[in-house]
């Protein structure tokens, strides 16, 4: 027989099963009208007041939710799979009482169902804020109860069959092989992040040597062959601290600070879920997800729907913004430069721009029309000595004069250019700078006022969610700030960390908000470290140094040490790499792999050798173009910034790449925390002086 809490959870995923057979099918629901009421039913219902007067609670319940699904849109209202009714299993105990609750990602409460959305408070509070054996005092459905947690429970169904059952008692996965058909897995030192689905990531015992070879990180059993590395269904995982920023009031800033695999973008995520789940409107192309590269965006395409939110935009900031501006501005070219001189780019991200545009337009009258919209863009960006006046007193020192004339000489071409092209010369070939997309949008705001949608609509987003902000320029967020309608709300979510594009302005937080025009701002930080190992965080922190942001992280589990390899020449460390990467492909086949270089030209090197080497499921990722797939990848640094992969190998980390520079630090330490499970380093001659010093490198001809 297998081990008694797996019989209880069979039994009950077994019962839950046959009561959905017995089900209607689900009718459509809805848009938010009497969601109060059917709360209120609900936690009635689900706290076991069952007597006399329940048989009326359930009709007063299907009556009131008639009522809201004729008053909805026709968007199909969630329902429960029967392929995965739920994630978690919640005994509760009250008055010497106990009842059964499941946590899933929809409410049934029919036929003696019980299970509640995870979005659901109060019992969703019970199931984030407390753990098995904790006493609770909560409202529920108006009444303040008192009871203690019996058990809570992570569960993995798919298909409708268990496959793994998470709880303090142990740790239980499906295995044929095994005689009851089920095996408990050696105990971790802390339970991981993840959710269903999710790769068993095996302990290291703390006397394993470094051996030159990668050690398992996956129990490939328990994995299923799964190769798909998208993020997983983490709703069950939420600890109470990222539950109370997820639902934090409607209205108003929520600006989360985090050190690197913290679940920053977790929470922006599930925060987006919650609201939505009171106010349905939010699930709508009126509330954007702006992320800062495409590997970002194909990430969290991912994730969305799996949180019930499927029209809620998803988009780049260059990409949203050189769409608005083509709406807004549609005789200018269309395609961007890919040769601007970096004073520039950096110049007109710099927050002084923003404010010399303001000052451009209180100084010149105008109408508010889109001619003087650009008129005031192009005098900001033309007139160097007036530049050189708001850059001396908003940055002062930042930008000498020979830059501000470089600056403005290059944007005296683009405009000659752009001119040719409006008077539709045969030859002109006349592009925008890519930055001039914010700042175009931005002239129009402070000139003709809000942006327009289809239509000719006032464009205004309910909610928007900014993540990696910190890489993001003041004046592209005061765009974004400026579509909110009245009462909406925006998460940002950032670590300065992690701040590894130049040239955006961003400081502090402080300055940062102050710029947007909201100081005061409160900063909620999270610090515990979910991704990687603390042999990985140690390393990360001791690699940024001075840099470092309040105390230093935690993480959650052990594992492997950081290992740094030196070679003499390249050839020696492609062959180490191509050996040990063939071996962990045979044992670990659905493992990912970063192989993060400092350069393009040192990805493409490392790909075509390696390929040579006939190392399987090898790939260069160009575009941010990543697979999100088992295999091995090459990229440099900064396309996998917000990704994270089982197992990565920072290649040439020479005192020639990684300088001691304040961004090189951050570029280090962005690398080494993609790092799940093991993090490894090669390095060709003089390694660079921000790898700490151990005295347990290992070496090799």
């Amino acid at each position: 027989m297998p081990h008694t809490i797996v019989a209880e959870e069979l039994r009950l995923l077994a019962w839950v099963a046959a009561a959905l057979a017995r089900l209607p099918a689900p009718e459509n629901a809805s848009e938010d009208a009497l969601v109060a009421e059917l709360r209120r039913l609900t936690g009635v219902l689900v706290a076991g007041e069952d007597g006399k007067d329940a048989a009326a609670l359930r009709d007063q319940w299907h009556r009131t939710s008639s009522v809201l699904r004729q008053l909805r849109d026709g968007r199909p209202d969630a329902v429960v799979e029967a392929g995965s009714p739920y994630f978690a299993h919640l005994r509760l105990c009250e008055n010497g009482d106990e009842r059964d609750l499941c946590i899933g990602r929809a409410t049934c409460i029919d036929g003696g169902l019980r299970i509640v959305d995870w979005r659901d408070a109060p019992i969703s509070k019970i199931f984030y804020g407390y753990r098995q054996g904790d006493e609770y005092e909560e409202k529920i459905a108006g009444r303040l109860r008192e009871g203690h947690v019996v058990a809570r429970r992570l569960v993995s169904i798919r298909d409708g069959g268990l496959e793994r059952v998470q709880a303090p008692e142990g740790d239980f996965v499906v295995d044929p092989a095994s005689e009851e058909g089920w095996r408990a897995l050696e105990r971790e030192r802390s339970r991981l992040a993840g959710g269903e689905g999710s790769a068993t990531r095996a302990r290291v015992p703390e006397s394993s040597p470094g051996s030159g070879r990668f050690r398992a990180g996956l129990d490939p059993r328990a994995e299923s062959e799964r190769g798909d590395k998208h993020l997983r269904e983490i709703t069950g995982l939420i600890d109470p601290e990222q539950f109370d920023l997820i639902s934090r009031p409607r209205a108003g800033f929520l600006v989360i600070r985090g050190t690197a695999g913290s679940g920053k973008t977790t929470v922006a995520l599930h925060r987006v879920a919650y609201l939505a789940y009171d106010d349905p409107d939010i699930d709508s192309n009126r509330s954007l997800v702006v992320v800062f590269s495409p590997a970002l965006r194909n990430y969290v395409s991912h994730v969305l729907p799996g949180l019930g939110l499927n029209h809620v935009r998803i988009s780049t900031f260059q990409d949203w913004a050189a769409s608005e501006r083509r709406r807004h501005f549609p005789a200018f070219p269309h395609h961007s430069r890919d040769d601007t001189p970096a004073v520039v780019q950096r110049l007109k991200l710099h927050p002084a721009l923003g404010v010399a545009l303001e000052r451009q337009v209180e100084r010149v009258s105008g109408q508010r029309s889109r001619e003087q919209a650009i008129d005031d863009w192009s005098s900001v960006l033309t007139q160097a000595e007036w530049l050189e006046d708001v850059l001396g007193a908003e940055a002062p020192g930042i930008f000498s004069a020979a830059a501000i004339e470089e600056f403005t000489s290059w944007n005296r071409r683009l405009l000659e250019d752009l001119n040719g092209f409006l008077a539709r010369e045969p030859e002109s070939r006349a592009a925008l700078d890519p930055e001039d997309d914010a700042l175009l949008l931005r002239a129009w705001q402070l000139r003709v006022g809000t942006l327009r949608g289809g239509r000719g609509r006032p464009l205004r987003f309910r909610h928007i969610a900014v993540d990696e902000v910190q890489d993001f320029s003041p004046i592209e967020v005061r765009v974004l700030l400026d579509c909110l309608q009245r009462d909406a709300s925006i998460t940002l979510a950032g670590d300065t960390q992690q701040h590894v594009f130049e040239g955006t302005g961003f400081t502090s937080w402080s300055e940062f908000l102050d710029r947007l025009g909201v100081p005061g701002t409160a900063v909620d930080t999270l610090r515990i470290s979910y991704r990687s190992s603390q042999e990985i965080v140690d390393f990360a922190g001791e690699v940024l140094g001075d840099l470092r942001e309040d105390e230093p992280a935690v993480a959650i589990k052990h594992g492997p040490p950081v290992e740094l390899f030196r070679f003499s020449e390249r050839g020696a460390c492609v062959a180490f790499l191509a050996e040990a990467l063939q071996e962990l492909v045979r044992v670990e086949p659905t493992a990912s792999v970063a192989i993060l270089t400092p350069s393009r030209a040192a990805s493409e090197e490392y790909f075509r050798a390696l390929l040579r080497s006939e190392v399987p499921g090898i790939r260069c990722v160009r575009n941010q173009d990543f697979s999100f797939a088992s295999g091995i990848e090459v990229s440099e640094i900064e396309q996998a910034k917000g990704l994270e992969f089982d197992y990565v190998i920072l290649v040439d980390v020479n005192a020639a790449n990684y300088a001691d520079t304040p961004m090189d630090r951050r570029r280090l330490h962005v690398g080494a925390t993609r790092a799940v499970h093991q993090l490894w380093m090669t390095t060709l001659g003089t390694p660079s002086p921000l790898i700490p010093r151990r005295g347990d490198d290992a070496s090799t001809a």
